[in-house]
């Protein structure tokens, strides 16, 4: 069986033919991987990743995708901000959300500017320059997965950032949290449109027959929902489902994973009734990984539970194999988990906890 057929199987719970390994390294530890392997140009293919990541042309943060999207270059934002919000260099998503360099200290990270976070009308809101994605030509996917595919390898389309991050992204989170406490049709018309944005773009992914969609959105805080379930169940899964309805329609077997940081356990039985099949990263500094799997391991399959909060980057090598071990016991034969750190590992994980983490997937089923 290839990589991909046995990750796939692994997500379906129809067994675990081999523990995968997989990660997102930030610059600077890219640049470490270099150092440590000089003669290796990509540490997914060292690491023996199962699967490789295709963009979403409509994720905010994928400023290199904007031509894949006419008409986004040359729009005048500034119109939208004040000068006196910038005192660094600024960039411009396809969204209009402005992103400003931070201290070295800050390394990738970046300050959101929200273009419509002084929007007062529906019209306002309207006459927004919103991305068209009916106009791009989605064919280059048709290769991208092709070449994937031809590897043994799994497709995921990391779509994340999919409706809520979006949205407040552009209007500013205080801004359509009060819009949503308050019913208004700013957030109703916002949220509907990038939504079917969202849709366009799952039917292209799903079309194209990627493996696992990549759907997200951060509602959880460290140990509270970021909205309660009430205004999650109004405001998101009916959004979040026509999105994965969109894409089931045309190829039902697409695999959905969804990501939301934080405290989400009251929400995971929505999630499954929204049609998502895998929850990542469930955070462990938030979530127990053994409770969740008890409760819901036989309807919803796991990526993540190796915490980068704490763990990774200040853990010792022992921890982080006894954590990996203990998470793929809970799982056990039947699979149902993607054993792997919960977000981007930053600057200060050392090295030698990355390599202790791939030891442990690659000898817990010897």
């Amino acid at each position: 069986m290839t990589k991909s057929e046995k990750l796939l199987k692994l997500y379906r719970r129809e067994g675990t033919l081999e523990v995968p390994v997989g990660m997102h390294f930030c610059p600077s530890l890219e640049e470490e991987f270099a150092r440590q392997y000089p003669n290796e140009e990509s540490y997914l293919d060292y690491f023996g990743a199962p699967y490789r990541i295709i963009y979403d042309p409509g994720f905010p943060w994928n400023f290199d995708a904007k031509w894949r999207v006419p008409g986004r270059d040359g729009i005048d934002w500034m119109k939208y901000y004040c000068e006196d919000e910038f005192q660094r260099d600024k960039k411009f998503d396809l969204w209009g959300t402005a992103h400003e360099d931070g201290s070295e200290a800050a390394k990738h990270m970046t300050q959101m500017h929200h273009p419509l976070k002084n929007a007062r009308t529906l019209e306002d809101i309207q006459d927004y320059p919103w991305p068209d994605f009916t106009t791009v030509d989605f064919s280059y996917l048709d290769g991208e997965v092709r070449e994937i595919h031809d590897k043994g390898l799994a497709v995921f389309v990391w779509a994340e950032c999919t409706i809520w991050e979006t949205a407040w992204y552009i209007r500013g989170m205080d801004n359509i949290m009060m819009d949503m406490a308050m019913e208004d049709e700013k957030a109703i018309w916002m949220l509907d449109t990038i939504t079917e944005k969202a849709c366009q773009r799952a039917r292209a992914f799903a079309k194209a027959g990627v493996d696992i969609l990549g759907l997200g959105d951060d509602v959880g805080m460290q140990e509270a929902l970021m909205v309660s379930q009430e205004m999650y169940r109004q405001w998101f899964k009916p959004r979040l489902a026509k999105v994965i309805a969109a894409a089931k329609e045309i190829k039902p077997d697409i695999l959905i994973s969804y990501h939301s940081c934080g405290y989400v356990t009251p929400l995971i039985g929505d999630f499954i009734e929204a049609g998502v099949d895998i929850l990542n990263p469930v955070q462990p500094e938030c979530m127990d990984f053994k409770e969740v799997f008890a409760e819901y391991g036989g309807r919803i399959s796991f990526n993540g539970t190796i915490g980068t909060q704490q763990l990774m980057p200040h853990g010792t090598p022992e921890e982080v194999k006894a954590e990996v071990r203990r998470n793929l016991e809970i799982a056990g034969e039947q699979g149902g988990l993607f054993c792997c750190p919960t977000h981007m590992l930053e600057p200060e994980v050392p090295w030698e906890n990355i390599e202790a983490y791939v030891q442990a997937c690659r000898e817990f089923l010897k």
